[in-house]
């Protein structure tokens, strides 16, 4: 009886590669296609954390009462009395995930066919595909353990993740070539935007402890809250609210100083000018007793401070053309 030697059996490619061979048996996407692709596919990350926050804010996180099916034994909508608009609102949110889907696999299209051999890009467009599919199954899991305020925390971060991750790849479209460029800000610079966007992230975890924490649970029958008290949480975000103001202001003040193009000034003005205006909404909410409005409006400014603070990062390098 023969034994076959590790030298005869076939290698398997990596992931990868794999990923790859199938994209090269699709026609290349058109040059002109990438880009919009690529901002189709950030708008649809965006929408999908603010009808998320419509699904909160409205009460109608148990709309569709399991998971993966919206009711036992359909995956639409079943309409009675009693489910008033609650399940047309999560329904819909689960919908615009399968939308989202569809972008990050026309993303992986145009990238793979545009760019074979940026690897970076590559990774890029395969996490956003691997974050849907993470935030389906959370997705599931809050639903079925009946809005526990963590999962829900952890959901809305992971789509944070995959806005900051969407941003990247659309600045990385402006590359011609493999990797960045060279840096147009001094090294300082550089360090205080990382360090300012890291303490931006605490800010954001802080935030979704502070809505978990608040009226806005997610179901209007049964809230299910962190059991902190939402004063004190308030006030702890609004404090490293304050010192993330002061590292916006000195890292622009030193981009401003000493860098050599005019794009990562404009991206740090933009990343002030959302602070400003997140710090603006932030306590007209809280002032106010948290209207529904003012809230939805704080969730879409935390997602565009995501895209302005990663997109502050990228700039303080070069086009690579």
């Amino acid at each position: 009886m023969s034994r076959t030697s590790t030298l005869d059996r076939p290698v398997r490619p990596p992931a990868s590669n794999l990923v790859s061979r199938l994209v090269n048996l699709l026609p290349a996407a058109p040059s002109g296609w990438v880009r919009p692709i690529v901002i189709a596919n950030l708008v649809g990350e965006i929408g999908i954390v603010v009808t998320g926050g419509v699904v909160r804010l409205t009460g109608s996180g148990l709309g569709c009462t399991t998971w993966p099916e919206c009711m036992p034994g359909s995956f639409t909508p079943v309409r009675t009395d009693a489910s008033q608009f609650h399940d047309l609102v999560e329904f819909g949110n689960r919908t615009l995930t399968g939308v989202v889907g569809i972008l990050a696999i026309a993303t992986i299209w145009a990238v793979f066919t545009r760019w074979p051999a940026r690897t970076r890009m590559h990774v890029l467009a395969l996490a956003v595909l691997g974050g849907i599919v993470v935030q389906g199954v959370l997705g599931g899991i809050t639903v079925l353990t009946g809005l526990n305020p963590w999962l829900v925390m952890g959901h809305f971060l992971v789509s944070m993740v995959l806005v900051a991750v969407s941003t990247a790849l659309l600045r990385g479209t402006l590359d011609e070539r493999h990797g960045p460029g060279e840096l147009v800000v001094h090294p300082l610079a550089r360090s205080l935007a990382i360090a300012t966007s890291a303490v931006g992230a605490v800010v954001l975890v802080l935030g979704t402890v502070v809505t978990g924490s608040g009226p806005h649970s997610g179901d209007a029958l049964t809230p299910n809250r962190t059991g902190f008290d939402p004063k004190t949480v308030s006030w702890l975000h609004a404090d490293l609210v304050m010192l993330f103001c002061g590292l916006v202001i000195a890292t622009l003040a030193t981009v401003i100083i000493t860098a050599t193009s005019q794009r990562v000034k404009r991206s740090w003005y933009v990343v002030l000018a959302v602070t400003l205006a997140q710090g603006v909404i932030g306590y007209a909410q809280y002032f106010t007793g948290l209207p529904v409005l003012l809230v939805l409006l704080h969730m879409l400014g935390a997602t565009l401070l995501v895209v302005a603070l990663t997109r502050g990062v990228l700039d303080t390098r070069s086009v690579a053309v």
